[in-house]
């Protein structure tokens, strides 16, 4: 079975094509495709308070490849979600509908919480050890979703918006930025050690820069070296000499200061990277639902 999730990001928008396979009463999730298309709707969003024509333009645009593409997946299903740029934008019910009549797409915006709660569907811990407790961790452009896993059980779980474009462009009150670490501290103490688990584009590219494989953790130290080393660097050269992509090169850095202020917050010494992120817990949900579907025929 095929399943599609399309999830219209701050920075970027995604499209995932993922087969699913039951083995002995286990899914098996395999990747087949991705395309990212990166449309910066959290510069209109965070900035202006409202999209421009000209992004929706290429929004409608890229919604209409996308639903072509479905289609020629011939999938069982498919759900589409609007994150922190599309729900923090004034005409974002116009976006929608014009998404809707033009692209024939439903897109939901989802808050934040909605937003973790997905994320989390991955359920990544369990494939690892129940007496460690983990925190997921997902950045993006407008805001960073954090779920902390407790003896197998989820304790807590939270959307700050925080996020890389706003950070990039000074839009992070220093008291929300002092409360945020504070949740974080209050959250985990007594709860350690903690393992991080991220995701984001922002996080699996600092992972692949680590030079880390086989899903080895990444140490916190390790983490705020190479941090220094990208930030040392000007976007110009972060493109031209570390080979980042122009949309990934300025981002990459508030995303590290996240990141880096988590994992100090809650005394994390390591961060596991799997590649999970907002579009695979879309296809999880959806195959959940079709099971579901099926047990009442």
């Amino acid at each position: 079975m095929k399943f599609a999730s399309i999830d219209i990001g701050s920075n970027a928008v995604r499209l995932l094509f993922c087969n699913v396979i039951e083995d002995r009463g286990k899914a098996l999730y395999k990747k087949a495709e991705l395309i990212r298309i990166p449309l910066r709707l959290g510069e209109d969003a965070f900035i202006k308070k409202r999209i421009t024509k000209l992004k929706i333009d290429r929004l409608v645009t890229t919604m209409k490849a996308f639903k072509h593409l479905i289609s020629v997946h011939d999938v069982v299903d498919y759900r589409a979600c609007a994150t922190a740029a599309i729900r923090a934008a004034e005409n974002r019910d116009d976006i929608v509908k014009r998404i809707r009549r033009e692209a024939g797409l439903n897109i939901e915006v989802i808050d934040g919480k909605t937003e973790a709660r997905i994320i989390y569907e991955n359920h990544a811990e369990e494939l690892l050890d129940r007496n460690t407790s983990y925190m997921y961790i997902d950045i993006g452009g407008g805001s960073t979703e954090l779920t902390l896993i407790y003896k197998g059980k989820l304790v807590a779980s939270r959307s700050f918006n925080i996020g890389t474009i706003l950070l990039l462009y000074d839009k992070v009150e220093r008291q929300y930025w002092l409360d945020f670490k504070k949740w974080i501290k209050e959250t985990t103490q007594g709860r350690q050690p903690i393992i991080a688990i991220g995701s984001g584009g922002n996080i699996n590219k600092l992972y692949k820069m680590s030079e880390k494989k086989g899903h080895k953790p990444l140490p916190y130290k390790r983490l705020k070296i190479l941090a220094g080393t990208i930030e040392s660097y000007s976007p110009r050269d972060r493109v031209k000499i570390l080979g980042l992509n122009p949309d990934r090169a300025d981002v990459i850095v508030p995303a590290s200061k996240i990141l880096l202020a988590i994992m100090k917050s809650a005394k994390i010494d390591n961060i596991l990277v799997p590649e999970i992120g907002l579009s695979d817990g879309i296809v999880h949900g959806l195959f959940q639902k079709h099971k579901r579907k099926i047990k009442k025929v």
